[in-house]
């Protein structure tokens, strides 16, 4: 028997079947705020902020003293730990619309287990975390919340589902881990059509695993971090990591057109799917087979990065997969400025040989990271004192102006040698310092616990929430100060308490740009419409990204936060593509989330 025959038989029938992921107690999610139940930012009887659970190694268990006095300086307020503003959860939840039929159809095709109308289920299935959505469930309401929560575990289910919806003139609603930052999950208010919110996450399983031809299936609604430790059991990873990874789902990444903090290794979301299957009002997309690369035509799997829920339901997926590395490691480098740092990073992306991730923050980011830190003790903190003489006074970095790139490299040995040496030597081109591999480490799990603290900062009167975008390499240093002064000025305008919390870090690197995260965060105790506020502050922010050069979104997408924008980047007939195929799909418009349309124009 030939080679090719004995590698034949073995794609045939060397498959993996893995078990159903266990359910995980501990694994519990907040309806109120973003996370684990279990993992929380709070001030403690010393007026301290400390971090509950034991998730993090680098933040829970530990006390912060340094973070409300370093936070009161930059924002210019007290920031007391008794001065809350607390949250009244839940707020009032709209009466489910009556449904008997379409009820007693689901109820039909699915288990009781699987139907809820219970209020705070449907309030967490009507919004995701935006800092409006995020605002409402706390301080408002949502005029509009799905009126029945379904949990499909296979696709017979999903068919089911929508054919009960189109029957009774039902409107669907997709729901992966709820992360989105779009308001792509809030209910059209004028929607008057029943509801029904369409929950993936039972349908989480890894169909089948092919280790000859490294690929994968999976269900679409299997989380991130699911995904990730299974296929470690079998020597595998996707390698697609966003900042939301522990919570989002595989079909949420292909609708939102998701990027992740490895993508150098091992690309974007759209650079992994090989092959899709979704459910329609017309019946299903699927092909028989996912090949490495086809020429037949316009291809329909491909219309569905970037959908944001208006054409269907994704349901499972075909994925490439990579053999766990042989080495991870982590690295950090200082540079004096944020302008060195963007030519390091500009000068990495030309060699084609980036690390996995490789980030680089601004002053006020890297200023954060050290509040972030837990108080250093004996020789710890003997060493952080002589390395902090070390680079400040002996080779002249200013506290007030240098920044930090953060840096995994993964691959075998000999791959990953090969990588730190280039990086160190082309960082010390541009005067950047080895800073070690721990600051390395802390800085990419810090990614963490961003959202958690945008919740705890919410409750002491201050709104907070990053955008993100891509530009050439040529306007990365513009668009930065100018996006920062552009928030300052509207911060000014409106005569808002204390000084803006304005910050930027470039998060991944490209041939020809780079995409960079902002942060924002203010005061609003006193301020009549502060989640209003911070809306309008946000969309001078997006027309000042626009006019430099900037993309509408790298990774987030557009839901309807930024609907009102898309005829600035696309041409009438376009717009009219992408009605079109929505037409063409939905003609009954029975997914009718209602994103990505253009304000003033029908639903797409």
């Amino acid at each position: 028997m030939n080679s090719t025959t004995n590698l034949a038989d073995a794609s045939h029938q060397g498959r993996l079947y893995p078990p159903p992921p266990p359910a995980e107690p501990r694994d519990e999610e907040s309806l109120d705020v973003w996370g684990f139940r279990d993992t929380a930012f709070r001030v403690n009887a010393r007026g301290h902020v400390e971090v509950t659970g034991e998730r993090y190694p680098d933040l829970s268990g530990h006390e912060l003293p340094n973070l409300l006095p370093w936070f009161r300086g930059v924002v210019g307020l007290p920031v007391e730990p008794d001065d809350r503003h607390e949250p009244h959860y839940p707020p009032a939840i709209p009466e489910p619309k009556a449904a008997p039929g379409l009820l007693a159809e689901l109820r039909s095709a699915l288990s009781e287990d699987q139907i809820s109308q219970e209020p705070k289920v449907r309030l967490r299935h009507g919004h995701g975390h935006t800092q409006a959505d995020m605002f409402a469930i706390k301080h408002g309401r949502l005029p509009r919340v799905p009126d029945v929560v379904v949990y499909p575990t296979d696709e017979d289910q999903v068919v089911a589902v929508v054919e009960a919806a189109k029957r009774h003139g039902a409107s669907i609603i997709p729901f992966g881990g709820g992360t989105n930052v779009t308001e792509a999950l809030r209910c059209p208010a004028d929607e008057q059509r029943v509801i029904v919110s369409l929950d993936t996450r039972r349908m989480n399983r890894i169909l089948w695993i092919d280790p000859i031809n490294r690929m994968a299936c999976i269900q679409a609604g299997a989380v991130g971090r699911t995904i990730m430790q299974q296929l470690a059991e079998y020597g595998f990873t996707m390698g697609h990591e966003p900042d939301s990874v522990e919570f989002s789902t595989l079909g949420g990444w292909i609708s939102t057109h998701a990027s992740g903090m490895k993508k150098n290794r091992y690309g974007n979301i759209e650079d992994l799917v090989l092959d899709l299957t979704a459910v329609t009002s017309l019946g299903k997309i699927e092909r028989h087979a996912a090949l490495p690369r086809e020429s037949t035509g316009l291809d329909p799997r491909r219309w569905w990065f970037g959908s944001e829920g208006n054409l269907g339901i994704i349901t499972s997926a075909v994925v490439k997969l990579f053999p766990l590395p042989e080495v991870q490691k982590f690295g950090s480098v200082l540079f004096k400025d944020f302008e060195a740092g963007t030519r390091f990073m500009y000068d990495l992306a030309q060699t084609g040989r980036a690390p996995a991730s490789v980030r680089l923050v601004d002053n006020l980011q890297f200023q954060f990271g050290i509040a972030l830190k837990p108080v250093s003790k004996g020789f710890k903190a003997l060493k952080s004192k002589l390395e902090k003489v070390l680079v400040t006074k002996v080779l002249g970095f200013e506290p007030d102006r240098m920044v930090a790139c953060t840096l995994v490299f993964e691959g075998s040995r000999t791959e990953v040698a090969q990588q730190e040496a280039l990086v160190y030597e082309l960082a010390k081109r541009h005067g950047g310092m080895k800073a070690g591999p721990d600051n390395g480490k802390r800085g990419y799990q810090l990614t963490y616990g961003i959202a958690y603290i945008r919740d705890f900062v919410m409750n002491h009167w201050f709104l907070a929430e990053s955008f993100e975008t891509s530009v050439p390499w040529s306007r990365v240093a513009g668009l930065c100060a100018n996006v920062k002064q552009r928030i300052a000025k509207e911060h000014a305008a409106r005569h808002l308490p204390g000084k803006p919390f304005i910050s930027c870090r470039v998060t991944q690197v490209y041939d020809t740009g780079a995409a960079v995260y902002f942060y924002f965060a203010y005061g609003y105790q006193g301020v009549e419409d502060p989640s209003g506020t911070y809306h309008a502050i946000e969309v001078a922010a997006r027309e000042e990204v626009l006019a430099n050069g900037g993309s509408l979104s790298h990774h987030h997408g557009v839901g309807k936060l930024r609907q009102e924008f898309l005829p600035r980047i696309m041409s009438p007939a376009a717009l009219r593509g992408v009605q079109a195929a929505k037409e063409a799909l939905d003609p009954q418009n029975v997914f009718g989330a209602g994103n990505l349309h253009a304000a003033g124009k029908e639903t797409v």
